[in-house]
Formats: C-alpha cells, sequence, structure tokens
C-alpha cells in the first residue's frame, strides 16, 4: 500500500496545456515547503480536447507525486473538482484551478492558518486582474444576491480555491447531490472557517472555462441548491396578480352598473400580456427546481472515470467509485495501484 500523504492538491484541469506544466512547478514547490515530499498532486482532465492529458501522462510518469484522473467526458468544473476531491487521501487537501490565477504559494500561508485551528481556509478576493468590466460586475451582483438568498452564509468573492482538512472532505463527498456548488457545500458544513484574503491574478495562459452561458447556468444551480426564496418570490408574484385581477374585476362591474363600458383594447392586451408573463415566469421557477428533482432521482454515476494514472503505470476504477464511501474510495485507489513499486529514491518533486 502507497504510504498516505500529509497534503492532497487537486486540480481539475480542461483545455490548460499551455499553461499546466508551469502549474505543476509552481504547487509542487509550494507543496514541498510545507509537507517535504508527503504529498500529492492530483490533476483532473474534464474531457479536454488539447493536449492536457499528455502532459498529465507525461508528468505522472517522471513525478512519483503526481496522479492524473481523466474523466470519459467533460463532466463541468464542479464533478471534476468532486472527481479530484475523491482521488485524494491526505489530511490536508488544497482545491485549486489550473490557471494560475489562484497563486498556490498561497499554501504556505494557509496551512500556519489551519495548524491554529482552522477547519477550511479559504481565499477571498480583493481584487480581480485581467477580467473584464462586465465579468467584474456580473460577479459582484451574483455574490451580492447569493448573499441575501442563500440559507446559509455564503462568503462574498470566494471562489473553490481553499484548504480543508480531512473530515470536511469526507463530509462534502458524502453529500449526494449532482448539482453541485462546492463553496456553498463547505460553508453548510460548518466547522471554523477563515479567510484569506489575497488579489487573484491575471489568467496565466490560455481562455476562460467560463463563457457567459455557463456562467448563468453556474448561478442557476448555486441558487436553487442554497434557496427556496425564488419558489417564495413566484407565489408573492402569483398573489399579487390575483389581487390586481380582483380589482380590475371589481372596477369593471362597478362601471357596468354606472351603464358605462369599459374601451381600450391596448389596456386589455397589456393586463393579459403581463399575466402571462409572470405566470410563465413562476412556471419556469418551478421547473428549474423540478429538473433537479428529477435529475437527482436518476441516480446516474456523478462522474465517470475512464482511466488513472501515476508513476507511468495505468489503472481503472469501478464504474461506482463516484458512490462509495471516502473509506471505500481511498481503498479502491490503494488497490488500483496495489502492485506499483515504492517511487525509486532518485526521483523527486521538482518540476519544469
Amino acid at each position: 500500500m502507497a504510504q498516505v500523504p500529509f497534503l492532497s492538491i487537486v486540480a481539475p484541469c480542461h483545455n490548460e496545456e499551455e499553461g499546466l506544466r508551469e502549474f505543476c512547478r509552481r504547487a509542487a514547490a509550494a507543496a514541498h515547503s510545507v509537507a517535504g515530499d508527503a504529498f500529492e498532486l492530483i490533476l483532473v482532465d474534464d474531457g479536454s480536447s488539447d493536449r492536457t492529458w499528455e502532459i498529465i501522462s507525461d508528468l505522472a510518469a517522471n513525478v512519483p507525486q503526481v496522479l492524473g484522473v481523466r474523466l470519459l467526458r467533460n463532466h463541468g468544473h464542479q464533478l471534476a473538482s468532486t472527481a479530484g476531491l475523491s482521488a485524494s487521501r491526505g489530511e490536508r487537501v488544497l482545491l485549486i484551478d489550473a490557471d494560475l490565477q489562484d497563486p498556490p504559494e498561497l499554501l504556505l500561508m494557509m496551512m500556519p492558518i489551519m495548524e491554529r485551528g482552522a477547519d477550511v481556509v479559504y481565499g477571498q478576493r480583493t481584487r480581480r486582474q485581467g477580467e473584464s468590466w462586465f465579468k467584474l460586475a456580473s460577479a459582484s451582483l451574483f455574490y451580492r444576491a447569493l448573499s441575501k438568498l442563500a440559507s446559509v452564509t455564503i462568503p462574498r468573492d470566494t471562489g473553490d480555491f481553499r484548504l480543508m482538512r480531512r473530515r470536511v472532505v469526507d463530509i462534502l463527498l458524502a453529500m449526494p447531490e449532482r448539482d453541485r456548488f462546492i463553496r456553498g457545500m463547505v460553508s453548510w458544513i460548518g466547522g471554523r472557517q477563515v479567510a484569506l484574503r489575497y488579489e487573484r491574478d491575471a489568467r496565466f495562459a490560455g481562455t476562460t472555462k467560463y463563457p457567459l452561458r455557463k456562467m448563468i447556468n453556474f448561478a442557476l444551480d448555486a441558487i436553487t441548491s442554497f434557496s427556496t426564496t425564488p419558489l417564495r418570490i413566484s407565489t408573492w408574484l402569483g398573489m399579487m396578480s390575483a389581487g390586481v385581477a380582483i380589482a380590475l374585476l371589481v372596477y369593471t362591474f362597478i362601471r357596468w352598473l354606472q351603464g358605462e363600458t369599459v374601451t381600450g383594447w391596448s389596456s386589455i392586451m397589456a393586463a393579459v400580456s403581463a399575466f402571462s408573463a409572470i405566470q410563465l415566469i413562476c412556471i419556469g421557477i418551478i421547473g428549474e427546481y423540478l429538473g433537479r428533482l428529477v435529475q437527482e432521482s436518476k441516480k446516474r454515476p456523478m462522474f465517470m472515470v475512464e482511466t488513472i494514472v501515476r508513476g507511468g503505470e495505468q489503472a481503472q476504477l469501478s464504474i461506482a467509485f463516484s458512490e462509495m464511501s471516502a473509506s471505500d474510495k481511498r481503498a479502491a485507489l490503494d488497490a488500483a495501484f496495489a502492485s506499483e513499486e515504492p517511487p525509486r529514491s532518485q526521483k523527486n518533486s521538482r518540476i519544469g
């Protein structure tokens, strides 16, 4: 059985060939500073169409601390992160993106905070470099709306960049929902969670993997996962519409008693259109929640792993891997590489 590492670094990757080696070099250097060689660097290829998996395989063949996980298809950032967390074995787990917007060197500041008793140390952005005004404005609006709607306190201006204790990761992995919003789920777990404020860098290379469509879907997942307020809003809109409709009926009846006819085709059509729009909005809100219930009820695998690689050896995992308990997942990983020779002493964690 391979030695259990003290630290796991989990990085989901989607078309990151341009900056992946630099990320690994900096992440490994930071991990070596706090854990020596007792760390693992888990790189999850989330259905990339470039040379990302080729680079991961090369790194895994030459650096014993690197574990490559290739998903069968693109599952999205949140499920790719979950797959990486599922493969982690460390007592401390750092979740970070591979685009180098979140500096891996902040691990050296996070670790002392955790040693003083924190269960989670999360990065909180004070500034976001290299991003458009639209991205900054929409992100600010999203976080402020979420803080008002969510049933748990989710810190503003935070991503998934965070250092977690093993027990927090195990609880997170035990949560079965498919439409995942990891930063909200970690906030829901509770414990002592401490912010580390920092300036977020611009991307080292490549382009953003979150276009407008994905940003909107992500926002819907976040709000519907942690708030039922939209359902209440639809109820209030329905009640307001009913009240206005009753008032119009009373007004029409009074005018009829006075012998006056109500004219104005435009006003009638405007009222009908307004009520129809409100009804469609309410149905749409209900449909968002109902659709998520349908997806959860299907019980499909959360993610599917095509192959994993470490030390130049490839292995397969059971299709049911995503549904296993945290302890069973670690046992499955140990069994997958049970025949692996211990890493040779001349190999080290230096990359690049």
